[in-house]
This record gives structure tokens, sequence and C-alpha cells, in this order.
């Protein structure tokens, strides 16, 4: 960008009073090929241009009062614009001036916050995909929050409904993926791994059994039409919760039944019902563990009982509450 470009940013950081370093900073590190912690990096994620590239997998910082969303005041959802995971609640949005959109809280669980190299500013990324987003500050008075969640325009995306996620592993993810997408409320199911640390696995490599990784379907839901709790419940049911590294016909580690969770309030809800299956005699052997990058699977596994006009082969519903 020239130096004539520039000039009305420069104007406008310091007629609000924001540091010019703020921005520099971001833009020499993507310049320099990025920050120390590398960002992750998958085909099966949206395709970002690529001034998209530069500030979400190179940590790069857009110009300020450039973004499509620093002055965008519609009710709805702020997502990531690479995984398209909820990230913040148009309730959370406020004007710092600042030239960058801000949200004084990010939605449960969705924002990771790791310190920059400088050892001074916070870095937040998306939690489910690791996506550069931005930093928050703290103490600077805006909000009763005190929180400012300083984000890039182009790591956003947006969504007029409201927006939660849950993680839900229970064997071949092709029969939870089935019977999760026909709750009301539902947006979308979207297949994939969850549960290990190698970045981008292949369905190849998950199938060995040695990865961590277990099959596991991504929710993406409509709170107000559907509560966490009623998915739970569906998920102990359309699965055997007591099998041990396998579902049905399908051994192995990557089949083993686990929960994911992106708050304080699933995790809880989700103990509370293996609670009840165990005063009913069932040995549950759910794990339940915070929610890390979801991978999403090969095309060929989305959708696949859609598409091949199959019926779950080792998933079908028993009450069990």
């Amino acid at each position: 960008m020239s130096l004539n470009a520039l000039t009305p940013y420069l104007v406008g950081l310091l007629a609000v009073g924001v540091p010019l370093g703020l921005w520099l900073a971001g833009s020499t590190r993507a310049a320099a090929g990025g920050k120390e912690s590398p960002v992750p990096v998958s085909a099966q994620w949206n395709a970002l241009t690529p001034e998209q590239s530069r500030v979400i997998e190179s940590c790069g910082t857009e110009p300020p009062f450039s973004g499509a969303y620093v002055n965008h005041h519609q009710d709805g959802t702020y997502t990531c614009a690479r995984c398209g995971a909820p990230l913040f609640s148009s309730e959370a949005k406020f004007d710092s001036r600042s030239g960058w959109p801000s949200f004084d809280e990010a939605l449960p669980g969705a924002v990771e916050e790791l310190v920059d190299p400088d050892g001074h500013r916070v870095e937040i990324r998306c939690a489910r995909c690791g996506g550069h987003l931005g930093h928050v500050f703290r103490g600077e008075g805006y909000t009763e929050e005190d929180t400012r969640h300083c984000v890039n325009s182009l790591s956003l995306g947006f969504s007029e409904a409201p927006l939660a996620e849950a993680y839900f592993a229970g064997g071949c993810f092709w029969g939870v993926e089935h019977y999760l997408q026909a709750v009301p409320g539902v947006k979308s199911v979207v297949s994939g791994y969850m549960g290990g640390d190698k970045p981008n696995p292949t369905y190849r490599e998950v199938s060995t059994g040695r990865t961590g990784y277990a099959e596991t379907v991504q929710v993406r839901y409509d709170p107000h039409q559907v509560q966490y709790r009623e998915l739970a419940k569906l998920f102990f049911e359309i699965h055997d919760p007591t099998q041990r590294g396998r579902q049905g016909p399908d051994i192995g580690d990557q089949y083993r039944s686990a929960v994911f969770t992106v708050s304080e309030e699933q995790a809880a809800a989700t103990s509370e019902l293996i609670t009840t299956l165990k005063r009913r005699g069932y040995d549950v052997a759910t794990e339940v563990k915070p929610a890390g990058v979801f991978w999403p699977a090969e095309d060929y596994h989305q959708d696949y009982y859609q598409r091949t006009g199959k019926t779950p082969y080792c998933h079908a519903r028993v009450e069990r509450f």
C-alpha cells in the first residue's frame, strides 16, 4: 500500500489516539512471514482471498477503518471467515473508534488467547480452526466488561441467526450426522476429526486408531430453537455410550464415545446426563473433554446417508432418559 493510500488511515488513527504501532506491528509481522506460533491450514475450510489469507493465516492486520464490519450494526452472530465457527454475538459489539470491529465478550469457548512473541499484546484466534482474529485488550474502560476484542473484518463472517456449536463423537460419523441433521433448529452438521494433535489429519491416518482423533460431528444450531441439552440427550440415545474403543462393528480408538464441550455449561449438562445414565445402570464410557481444533473430513464423508440413500448400520435410537 502506498504512502498516499495510507494517509487517511494514519490520520484516523491519530484522531482517535490509537498507537500506530498497533497496526504497523501486525502488518510487519505478516510481511515477515507470520508469528512464531503457526496457524493451521486445511483445504476443507472456506477458500480465502489473498488479503484474508494474509490476515488469517499469516497473522496480518488490515488497515484501520477499512473493514466491512467496522460500522456494521445488524443483529446476529459474527463468525470465523475461514471455518464458519460462531465467535461473537452482535450484542457484544461496541464502537471503540479504533478502526476495527470491537467486542467486549466472545461466545463461550470460541476464542483462544496467545501471548504475542513481543511479550506484550495478547493475540486472539478462532478456537476451532486456529485462524488469526486480532488482539484482546483489557483495562481500557470502554464497557462494563472492561475488555476489547479488536478483530479484523477480514477474519469475520456474519449470520443473521443466533448460532451455537456442539461436538459429538459416537462411532462412525455418518450415523451421528444422520440423526442430528434431522433435529429442528440444527443449521448444519459436518463430519470431521477432533481430539488428536497432528495438523490436517486424513481419514486414512485417523483410521489407524493411533492418532488420538475421534470421528466427530460438528453441530451448529440456533439456541433459540433447540437447547444443547436436547442435542446431548439425543446423542446418548443414538449410540451405545457403554462401548469402549468401538461402536458396533467398528473397532478402534477413533470410534470411541466422546463429547467435546465449548463451555462450562455444556460440560455441566453433559456430566448431568451421564450421571443420570449411570443411576439407571449404564456403565458409561463417554469421555468429556474441552473442544479443540476441528478438522472437517473429506468431502465424500459429508451428508453420506443423504447422498447415498442408505441407512445407518450401527446407529439406532434407543430411549434412555
